[in-house]
């Protein structure tokens, strides 16, 4: 019985190994779009989230947006103000004109001819000739003395040139220049101009531009600090996420990308907000002025931003909050990975 069991089992043929077919992929962890997509909504989502935090507390972010804004508006105002003084400057013409006294022996046709000659020059507004018969008559109306003038047998004044350059803020060197070229014209005897005043003159525009710009840059300063204690809050607010993430592997870059567009959101709408109060401003005081510059018999407008500059301004504003967290975020994370 146990001989018939035994022929009955049959051994079954050894099992050959087969080696499993593993397919490679072209690179490990997918390829370039794939990357560039999950970078894509990384940004996108903590741009997003980070704005929704700052609607999610609406009287703080407020708060801290208009201390901003008037930061920067009253550097902008600043730098609107200098730019309106220029253009003040340069609407007073007669400011730096020049006075060609003729020789004697200079006849009205020759000085008519050497008025075509200098209207040629580039760098000449206008000219205007008085005659000798016209500066007695001016002589005699302002100053007073014109019983004296009517005793004298001849006219004792010369031809005048008034000469008006083009450009009114031409340095005092190129001024100097210029005057010094129609010196030595064998037709003038003497030009005269008053560059004591183109001295005054650039010395005001100097000192406001420099005041200007001292004041940005303590105000930009300012900006740096406030957005980077904004920050510095919201990560102490959120250590315990910062701190879980760390411990799960997350890099300091994606921990830093929310905050760092925080910061972002922060300067972005407070430049914003600043193009705004600087353009209320100005709508405000431009009608006054304008009535002022009308009862000097002026057309004095002021100046806006313009595109590019109001472009610059919300950049700026911008890039001031991402430095002023990118600052704050290094030192923090540093701390938190110490402790």
């Amino acid at each position: 019985m146990k001989r018939s069991n035994k022929n009955r089992i049959k051994k079954d043929p050894p099992v050959r190994a087969v080696k499993p077919e593993i397919r490679q992929t072209a690179k490990a962890g997918g390829n370039f779009k794939d990357k560039l997509n999950a970078y894509r909504d990384q940004h996108a989502q903590a741009l997003f989230s980070s704005l929704g935090r700052l609607v999610a507390t609406p009287f703080v972010s407020m708060m801290t947006i208009s201390v901003l804004a008037i930061a920067i508006s009253l550097a902008s105002g600043f730098y609107i103000l200098v730019s309106n003084l220029q253009q003040l400057t340069a609407n007073l013409e007669t400011s730096n004109q020049m006075s060609l006294f003729l020789r004697d022996d200079v006849s009205e046709a020759h000085a008519k001819k050497l008025v075509d000659s200098i209207k040629l020059d580039k760098n000449v507004q206008s000219v205007k000739l008085i005659t000798k018969e016209q500066a007695l008559q001016e002589f005699k109306t302002y100053s007073g003395f014109g019983a004296a003038i009517n005793a004298l047998e001849t006219n004792p004044l010369p031809i005048v040139l008034q000469v008006l350059p083009k450009n009114a803020l031409n340095d005092k060197e190129e001024l100097s220049e210029l005057l010094k070229n129609f010196q030595q014209s064998p037709e003038v005897d003497f030009a005269q101009m008053d560059l004591q005043w183109v001295d005054r003159l650039q010395s005001i525009i100097s000192l406001a531009r420099l005041f200007a710009n001292l004041l940005s840059l303590l105000l930009g300063t300012a900006v740096l600090f406030i957005v980077g204690n904004s920050v510095r809050l919201e990560l102490h607010n959120r250590r315990d996420e910062v701190v879980i993430s760390k411990l799960v592997g997350a890099t300091d870059a994606f921990i830093r990308r929310p905050f760092l567009y925080t910061g972002f959101w922060i300067g972005f709408i407070s430049g914003v907000l600043a193009w705004f109060i600087v353009a209320l401003l100005m709508l405000i005081l431009n009608h006054s002025v304008e009535a002022l510059s009308e009862l000097y018999g002026g057309s004095f407008h002021l100046l806006f931003l313009n595109f590019t500059e109001t472009i610059a301004l919300i950049f700026l504003s911008s890039l001031l909050g991402v430095i002023g967290s990118w600052a704050v975020l290094v030192f923090q994370l540093q701390y938190t990975k110490a402790s």
